[in-house]
Order: structure tokens, then C-alpha cells, then sequence
């Protein structure tokens, strides 16, 4: 093959629009090389995308596979944004019944490579007959995979149970400053995760299976975990990058922007917190109480979005506590659902961001230097993000009960008036700050975001002559 011939390439994301965009994002650079991108999600979440820039659309195009239903999942629902935690391995059946479509579109396609997320195991036994290529596209960050370990730990049984992820493992060569899960966090964890194939059993069967394994990472931020990832998966890690998001506003968006611009621009410089949780951290009313209360406590301006609950949950939408928004009113904003993130975390008023510690939203925060109070959600890759950033020094962690995730408002009003006011909390907001020369690079990005293509375009050139 020569070197300018084009790739037929597929993005085959996991169902949650902090994957998908990722994917996009990644189809969006490979459709400006030239190559042709088949982005494959179901209706709902490509509907969800932004438009895509006219200049694109002949090199990339949507394919839509309606998603089967599974027994236990509710109808309509396509993402894990709808359903609460204990629904998810639903979804993940669902999912798996895709295989079907997705083996007819290969065999009807001439697909060169599969850029996949975590979720389908089954995707090397369909893709090699078909002399089909994989990435393994993870958007979590390097760490927690280190932490998750080799396809042989991923795949075995040396940890069974939940307490088993709660301590480093043997295989970590670095400092890591204790990066583990907390009992609470994998207990809860476990709930999302299908009792037939758990989430570590699809990752091993991928990891093995795929040509070549990428993540949103980079050497300047994680060099130590690249290194040690190669070495445990016998394979190429090709970083690609950050992706640090750009800032854009759609029109019908501007009234709501100018309303809160207006109100940051009333504010000192790095005086301001800003509160969000992710679309699919749910606390409970307790929880949100004693969350609002340290907010009051901490006696710091502040913008806080409140996210409805998923429908169905059985509980009120709004949890925050009666007369606490009248209480704060001279120095808070409580935006309902949706806030346009990157705006408020660019506006120089901000100072720092309580975050639910999703990798996306560090990324946003890091990109403008935001110094991070760590509140990790209890699902995924929260709570190892967390340990990785307090052990770097760019924020602190709320501290929690280990079995209970119980906290204090006390404690919530300390962690947060420490990391943005007070004279010890200076390093975290001066590490965060200094961080934007790697988030916030778009130089750099674009160079690992060149470089993943070049392995792509190199790998396809080396095995024609086989």
C-alpha cells in the first residue's frame, strides 16, 4: 500500500457521551488527513454530537444501529446518562448485541481498522477473519490502567474481591503515591458491571486482541505509566494526546452565557468556585445536604450546576437543601442541568473547580489551570483520578469514610477555602496553574494527535507486505 492511500477507518465507541466525543474528536483529525471515517453509535447518541464542519462530511459519515432490547433495560434507553448505575449492565447486554450489524457492515465495507472503547470482548474474534485492525481507544488516562495491571491480572483471579483493589499491585515500578481504589468506590463499581463479562475481563480480551493500544494521555503528563504499559502488554501504547476541547458556543446558547459572563465579571480574579458533578454522579439527599452546606460553609463566591436525577429513580429532582439558594444568593449561582463548562473554567474570576474527577473534566480544568478540590464519583476511573491528582499536587481530596463514603460539610468548607484562599494551599494552585502548559498546548496535542495517525498510515504500509 502506498503511503498517501487512504484508510477505511470505523470509531466504535461505548455508549456515554464522555466516550463518544473523545471518538469524535479523534475521527474529526483522521477525516482531515483524508481517510474515510464510518462513526458507529446508535441514533440517540449520534443525535447528541455537534454538527460537524462542512468541510468534513464527505470524508466522515454517521452509521446508525438501532440498539437491541435487552430484558431489564428500559425502552428508549441508549446511554448510560438515562439509567441509574444498577441499570448499566443492562446497557452492556444491549451493547453486545450489536456484533451482529457490526460483523454484516464489516463484511460489506472493506474496514481497514476498528478504533473500539473497552466494552466489546467480542470484537477480535469478528475483526482478524475479516483481516480487520484494532485500536483499543481507552479515554481514561494512563494510571488507571497501570493500576488495573496485564491482560494475564485483568483476565485472572488474583483479585476477586472488592478489597483486592484497594491496595497498589506488585506490577506498579514508580512512585504512586498509594493510587488505589477505596472500598466504597469498587462496591459500587461492581453494581455496573455485567455478572457474565466484567468490565476487566472485556479490557483483557481487547488488550490481547488489538494491534496496538492508545489512550488520552501524553509522555509530559504520564511518561512513567506509559513505559511500564508497554512493557506489561507486550504491545505499542501510542498516546493520543490530551485532547484538550476547544472553545465554541453554539447561538441558542449565548443568553444563558452572557447572564453568567455578566456575573463572573462582577467577581475578583481567581475568587470563584465552580461546582459540577458529570452527568451521571447521583448522591443522595444526605450527601447533596452536607455537599451544600460546606459549599454555604466556605463563604466563597461560587457557580454550582445541579443535575436532575435519571427518570424512574424513584426520588425528587431537586435534593439541594429548602432556603439554601436564598441563603447564598449574594455570592452564589445555582445553574439548573446544563452550564457551558468550558466557558465558566476559561473566565479569569475562576478560581478553582470541586469536581466529580470525570477525565474529561480535568482536562477542561487543567487546560486553564484551575486548582481542583478531588469529590470522586463512585463508578469507573473517579476515584484512582483522584489519588492521581492530589499525589501530584494540582488539588486535594475531600476526605471520606472508606466504607460508607460518608464526609462532613466541615470538612467540604476546609478542603475547598485551603485549595483556593488559604497560604498552604498555594502549591496546589500554583502546580495547577503551571499544568496549562501541557492541557492547555495545543501545539503538543495536535503533534501526538499526528503521531497516532502516523502509526495508523505505518502499521497498514507494513502489513500489506506480509
Amino acid at each position: 500500500m502506498d503511503r498517501t492511500e487512504k484508510l477505511h477507518i470505523a470509531m466504535f465507541p461505548w455508549l456515554a457521551y464522555g466516550h463518544t466525543m473523545p471518538f469524535l474528536e479523534v475521527s474529526k483529525f483522521l477525516a482531515q488527513k483524508g481517510h474515510r471515517i464510518s462513526y458507529i453509535s446508535t441514533p440517540k447518541n449520534i443525535s447528541r454530537l455537534p454538527k460537524l464542519p462542512p468541510h468534513l462530511s464527505s470524508n466522515l459519515s454517521f452509521v446508525e444501529f438501532s440498539l437491541p432490547h435487552v430484558h431489564g433495560l428500559p425502552p428508549g434507553v441508549e446511554s448510560t446518562s438515562e439509567v441509574p448505575i444498577d441499570k448499566v449492565p443492562y446497557l452492556k447486554r444491549a451493547y453486545d448485541k450489536l456484533r451482529d450489524p457490526l460483523t454484516d457492515f464489516l463484511k460489506n465495507s472493506n474496514v481497514n481498522w476498528i478504533i473500539h472503547d473497552f466494552a466489546p470482548y467480542w470484537l477480535p474474534g469478528i475483526a482478524a477473519p475479516l483481516g480487520v485492525n484494532l485500536v483499543f481507544f481507552s479515554i481514561f488516562n494512563a494510571s488507571t490502567f497501570a493500576f488495573l495491571g496485564p491482560p494475564s491480572a485483568l483476565l485472572g483471579d488474583r483479585r476477586k474481591r472488592p478489597e483486592d483493589f484497594t491496595v497498589v499491585p506488585e506490577w506498579i515500578d514508580y512512585p504512586c503515591n498509594n493510587i488505589a481504589f477505596k472500598l466504597h468506590e469498587m462496591v459500587n463499581h461492581q453494581q455496573c458491571m455485567d455478572d457474565d463479562v466484567s468490565d476487566f475481563q472485556r479490557m483483557g480480551r481487547l488488550i490481547q486482541g488489538c494491534q496496538f493500544v492508545t489512550m488520552r494521555t501524553c509522555f509530559e503528563f504520564a511518561r512513567d505509566e506509559i513505559k511500564l504499559l508497554i512493557k506489561l502488554y507486550q504491545k505499542p501504547v501510542v498516546p493520543v494526546g490530551l485532547l484538550p476541547p476547544l472553545l465554541s458556543l453554539p447561538s441558542n446558547e449565548d443568553n444563558k452565557w452572557e447572564a453568567i459572563k455578566s456575573w463572573l465579571d462582577s467577581e475578583g480574579e481567581k475568587s470563584v468556585l465552580y461546582i459540577a458533578l458529570g452527568s451521571e454522579v447521583n448522591l443522595s439527599e444526605e450527601s447533596m445536604h452536607q455537599l451544600a452546606f460546606g459549599i454555604e460553609k466556605s463563604n466563597l463566591p461560587f457557580i454550582w450546576v445541579v443535575r436532575n436525577r435519571p427518570v424512574g429513580e424513584g426520588q425528587m429532582n431537586d435534593i439541594i437543601p429548602p432556603g439554601f439558594e436564598k441563603r447564598v444568593s449574594s455570592r452564589g449561582l445555582v445553574l439548573r442541568d446544563w452550564a457551558p463548562q468550558l466557558r465558566i473554567l476559561a473566565h479569569s474570576s475562576v478560581g478553582g473547580f470541586l469536581t466529580h474527577c470525570g477525565w474529561s473534566s480535568i482536562i477542561e480544568a487543567l487546560k486553564y489551570g484551575r486548582a481542583l478540590i478531588l469529590f470522586s464519583g463512585a463508578s469507573s476511573d473517579l476515584g484512582l483520578n483522584a489519588r492521581l491528582l492530589h499525589g501530584k499536587k494540582v488539588g486535594l481530596e475531600i476526605e471520606r469514610n472508606e466504607v460508607d463514603s460518608s464526609f462532613t460539610s466541615d470538612l467540604v468548607a476546609a478542603t475547598i477555602r485551603r485549595v483556593m484562599v488559604e497560604p498552604e494551599g498555594e502549591v496546589f494552585r500554583a502546580n495547577a496553574w503551571a499544568m496549562r502548559e501541557i492541557f492547555g498546548n495545543e501545539d503538543l496535542s495536535n503533534n501526538y494527535l499526528n503521531e497516532f495517525t502516523r502509526f495508523i498510515e505505518e502499521f497498514s504500509t507494513s502489513a500489506c507486505h506480509y
